[in-house]
């Protein structure tokens, strides 16, 4: 695997972990408690299918992989929206995670571009 994949899988697993110990550190009211589970939910899709991506037998599955980082990424850059509109979580790590949660689909939208420009 060429090193700047194995550098992003760290960074995904990294933003995983991230959101993991914000989501523990979330008060256990009803709507962080479910928006929680969602976020957690979305970056881990966000890291697992990077790897999956990583793996892929054909550019087309790597297409198809990468689009669904892309919406997972963004799906928990909705969460962290969510959750920075209602004041809930700690304000300086929910923008670190917000803005890695962007960064990362920046870099997996035009990942996708170039996989189907090549294509």
């Amino acid at each position: 695997m060429n090193p700047k994949a194995e550098e992003l899988q760290t960074r995904t697993r990294r933003f995983l972990t991230r959101v993991i110990r914000f989501c523990e550190s979330l008060p256990k009211t009803q709507a962080a408690v479910m928006i929680s589970g969602q976020l957690t939910r979305s970056a881990g899709g966000t890291d697992s299918n990077y790897r999956g991506a990583c793996r892929a037998r054909s550019r087309k599955e790597f297409i198809a992989k990468i689009g669904v980082c892309v919406e997972e990424a963004d799906e928990s850059l909705g969460w962290l929206k969510a959750l920075t509109e209602s004041e809930i979580g700690e304000p300086r790590e929910r923008l670190a995670l917000s803005d890695e949660a962007d960064e990362l689909t920046a870099i997996f939208v035009a990942s996708e571009k170039t996989a189907k420009r090549k294509r």
